[in-house]
């Protein structure tokens, strides 16, 4: 499981439409509304590394109203919960 974490910024105008667009993709988990330099945080989760390239560089930025993106990726997750099980449902 590969995941990244896509900062995104968008029109103004925009914010709830790209965000709604997004989640619909394949490959994205989340996405959270922030406040800062970032309009959007989109969780990406896909089983190949190349999957990435898809949905974030054919994909995401793609999107009307996506103005920039910087991505971020993971290299291990610290957490409470049992992320792995969560994430492995559905999945052989």
């Amino acid at each position: 499981m590969f995941t990244a974490f896509v900062m995104v910024r968008t029109d103004s105008n925009r914010i709830p439409e790209c965000a709604e667009e997004l989640v619909a993709l394949d490959g994205v988990a989340e996405v959270y509304s922030v406040a800062g330099d970032w309009d959007l945080i989109v969780v990406v989760r896909v089983r190949e590394h190349d999957d990435l390239a898809e949905t974030i560089a054919n994909r995401i930025s793609k999107i009307e109203g996506i103005e920039h993106t910087q991505t971020h990726m993971a290299f291990r997750a610290y957490s409470k919960h049992d992320l792995e099980a969560t994430f492995a449902i559905g999945f052989d």
